[in-house]
């Protein structure tokens, strides 16, 4: 390590200005120094290179010669001078040395010259001095001795020229030093490694130096405030902050904060938070300029809200959701616009999902979402609602306005939509346009007929007449509002509905509202984040891409999303999931403070829940919106001496973890279009729990409300035959499908009712309308054999499926 040789030591070791020094090395390296620069090696050598160059002397004979004539010249001068000197000189060593024997004037002579080349032996003959300041004593002899050579002979004698050999010669230390090594023993060697590392250490802490003092706390503070006043610091200050914080950025000590604060009025520890307009105050009083800080959120990062321009804006397909009363013909309306039949396969014929779909009409797309009717899917009819631009009111001809009619009104008011009312069953004998119109002026919607602003528009959807009016009408809306949407943003829009499903995972039905959606979005949905996996279209096409108005179906969420939940297309991963960690603390904590507290106030009401008998109920669904509406409609049937009390809801088959929730809480399990599967049902019969499974909410609501009040009548009850795994199937033009099966489980009948489960799902229910064994026909197949079975109408059926064999048995409740 190189000792620091700072610029001004530089000039003043070579007697120059600082000056000289900088601009030498500004004009050779480029770099403007300082005079406390510390210079490299390469600098150093720059600047001696330099000054070597600008003192060389051309001549080495020249130099001599100016020598000589300024030694002669200073002799001169100041002979006259010398001699006193000399004399006092002479004097002053005659008191202070012995007297000595006296001597002839040869030998005083000779001994004079020898005394003089002993105090002198390097001086050449004694002719002129060869340095320029020589010590007082010995410059008095030799211009003495000049003077007299001086008068004897007045020409000086130049120096022979002199020949130096500065040839270099390469040395081969490597030889020198395996030489040494022989010759030297071990302690030498040790002694010299150790002597060279004390003189290593000691010219390190040399270099090192002294440290500077260190600055007391006291000494600090009053630099810090000096500082402040001189110049005003900026601050930060949040919204709250606490006093040690405060404090902090502030530079002072939490003392003279806490005592402006007192000042003030304020009266706060140093753990305790204060306000934004207080920390300002405070921080004024320090000479200090405030500014509010802004805490930028995950959501801020990670999720787009700019709005955008005109110019990205594009026209897009409008939304209309279907909306009414139950059984008004809604589904049946969405057909025949389709030309598709769903009403079939909803149990009891009516609708208890959302579902959504594209329309090509005229060679412009439209997306219908369809809503259930019945009364305990409110909050489904009010997602629907809010997803969408317009909503097509459906109301029975001769029915008029019902409470679910109303209820739907209210909401398409509340998302201030568009309403267009499809007046249906116009074809019935009972039908009455005119009273139905008659009472939607109650509800201030006027019809287009009488003056108002609300098109009306008679239908049948048996018929199929009037449906290319209601969609010019829905056409030429949309065209009024003007809907646009940027496709090339991240994607954004509502989850409509999602479910489980057993070998994809949680499964959503979502509705792009704005931006593109694309294989391989990462996507934050309320609670949920997940990479799409698979997308797919509301044909069930698999698609890559998804623009604005075009629902479809997701995979690769790590959870199942809550209906309603709004999603948004991110780009950090880890970001999504810190977010959607956030937010599932925040849900736990929300939930855990909603929990009754019991206070003076309630403490009667408290107690009086307390006397309250409890029905606890496990609600399980294949969808979410489900859960939702059967959970909200069995909460309603609490009464005086009963209440209701969900205590777990989640989609998918009923597992061995709910039925060890509810044996644990003495809870009954209320399955909807799900079943459960074999380890949860041999569970549920050992420990006692009660399996309640549905395909109607109606039969759910109505049986539990008659067990609430003990009026259960006589009824019927399944008794389980046995399971029958379809291994595979055949198609047979004159039978139809027949299924080659194996007996899993208990037997089979002929005649028997079947269920059919796929993945936890039931997808249908039918009888037994043939079973063989082998060529024969069988009333029976036994546990462990094959067989081959017909069902009466279900022919969909597809290898790995389950069929559930049962009876139904007719019993008085106790």
């Amino acid at each position: 390590m190189m000792i620091k040789y700072r610029v001004h030591e530089v000039a003043k070791d070579l007697n120059v200005p600082n000056k000289d020094v900088i601009d030498i090395l500004e004009k050779y390296t480029g770099e403007t120094k300082k005079h406390m620069t510390a210079l490299t090696e390469n600098e150093l050598d720059i600047v001696f290179e330099a000054f070597t160059q600008e003192k060389a002397m051309k001549d080495l004979n020249t130099y001599y010669a100016q020598r000589e004539e300024k030694a002669v010249t200073v002799s001169t001068e100041g002979s006259q001078k010398a001699v006193p000197l000399k004399e006092a000189t002479e004097k002053k060593v005659e008191n202070s040395v012995p007297k000595q024997p006296k001597k002839n004037p040869q030998q005083n002579q000779q001994h004079q010259q020898n005394q003089q080349k002993k105090q002198n032996p390097a001086a050449p003959r004694a002719k002129a001095p060869k340095q320029a300041q020589p010590p007082i004593r010995q410059q008095a002899k030799v211009l003495g001795h000049i003077n007299v050579t001086s008068t004897s002979d007045n020409t000086i004698r130049r120096p022979a020229e002199r020949i130096v050999d500065t040839r270099s010669h390469n040395v081969e230390l490597d030889k020198y030093n395996e030489k040494y090594d022989r010759l030297a023993n071990e302690k030498v060697k040790t002694d010299n490694v150790v002597h060279k590392q004390k003189l290593n250490q000691k010219s390190a802490q040399y270099r090192r130096g002294r440290r500077p003092k260190r600055e007391t706390e006291s000494e600090r503070l009053r630099r810090i405030a000096a500082e402040r006043k001189a110049k005003p610091i900026t601050v930060q200050i949040p919204e709250s902050i606490t006093v040690g914080e405060l404090a902090l950025r502030l530079k002072a000590t939490a003392a003279e904060v806490i005592k402006k604060l007192m000042a003030n009025g304020v009266f706060a520890s140093i753990n305790d938070e204060v306000d934004f307009d207080t920390a300002s105050v405070v921080a004024m009083e320090f000479h200090a300029k405030v500014e509010k800080e802004v805490e930028v959120t995950i959501e801020e990062q990670i999720i787009d809200d700019s709005e955008d321009t005109d110019a990205d804006l594009e026209t897009r397909a409008p939304v209309v959701v279907v909306m009414g009363h139950v059984d008004h013909g809604k589904t049946s309306l969405l057909d025949a616009i389709r030309h598709t039949n769903v009403t079939e396969s909803e149990a009891g014929g009516i609708t208890q999902h959302i579902g959504a779909y594209q329309v090509n009409l005229d060679g412009r797309m439209v997306t219908f979402l369809d809503t259930p009717g019945h009364e305990a899917f409110t909050t489904m009819r009010a997602r629907g609602a809010m997803a969408t631009d317009i909503a097509v009111l459906v109301v029975a001809a001769d029915d008029g306005v019902m409470p679910q009619t109303v209820e739907a009104i209210h909401h398409a008011k509340a998302a201030k939509v568009n309403i267009i009312v499809a007046i249906n069953k116009i074809d019935k004998p009972g039908a009455n346009p005119e009273h139905v119109m008659e009472e939607l002026t109650k509800y201030e919607l006027v019809p287009e007929e009488w003056g108002g602003d609300v098109p009306c528009i008679r239908v049948s959807a048996k018929q199929k007449t009037g449906i290319k009016d209601l969609l010019e009408m829905i056409l030429l809306v949309a065209d009024m509002k003007e809907l646009k949407a940027n496709p090339n943003r991240a994607a954004k829009g509502v989850v409509i509905e999602a479910r489980l499903d057993k070998g994809r995972g949680p499964i959503a039905t979502m509705l792009v509202q704005n931006g593109t959606l694309h294989i391989g979005d990462i996507i934050v949905a309320g609670t949920s984040v997940g990479r799409v996996r698979a997308m797919a279209s509301a044909s069930g096409k698999e698609i890559e891409a998804a623009a604005p108005s075009v629902p479809v179906e997701i995979t690769g969420l790590d959870s199942v999303p809550t209906g309603g939940d709004t999603f948004n297309a991110v780009s950090d991963e880890r970001l999504a999931r810190q977010l959607v960690e956030q937010r599932r603390t925040a849900q736990k904590e929300e939930l855990f403070n909603s929990r009754t507290k019991v206070t003076l106030d309630n403490l009667f009401e408290q107690m009086q829940i307390g006397d309250m008998k409890e029905l606890q109920i496990i609600v399980k669904a294949d969808v979410q919106g489900s859960v939702e509406a059967v959970r909200q409609s069995l909460e309603k049937l609490s009464n005086e001496e009963v209440r209701v009390n969900v205590i777990h809801g989640g989609v998918g088959a009923i597992s061995e973890s709910d039925v060890m929730l509810a044996s644990a809480s003495n809870a009954i399990i209320v399955g909807f279009n799900v079943r459960p599967d074999p380890v949860a049902e041999e569970n549920a019969k050992r420990d006692g729990v009660d399996l309640r499974l549905y395909r109607v909410i109606y039969d759910c609501i109505q049986e539990i409300d008659s067990a609430m009040k003990g009026m259960l009548a006589p009824k019927f009850r399944e008794v389980q035959l046995g399971r029958v795994e379809c291994r595979e199937t055949y198609k047979i033009s004159s039978v139809g499908t027949v299924i080659g099966a194996h007996v899993v489980s208990g037997k089979i009948t002929r005649g028997a009712d079947v269920r059919v489960v796929r993945d936890g799902i039931v997808i249908a229910d039918d009888k037994v309308a043939s079973l063989r064994r082998f060529k024969d026909d069988a009333k029976e197949v036994l546990e462990g054999y094959d067989c081959g079975v017909c069902l009466e109408k279900f022919a969909d059926i597809k290898v790995g499926d389950i069929l559930e064999a049962y009876t139904m048995e007719e019993y008085r409740p106790e």
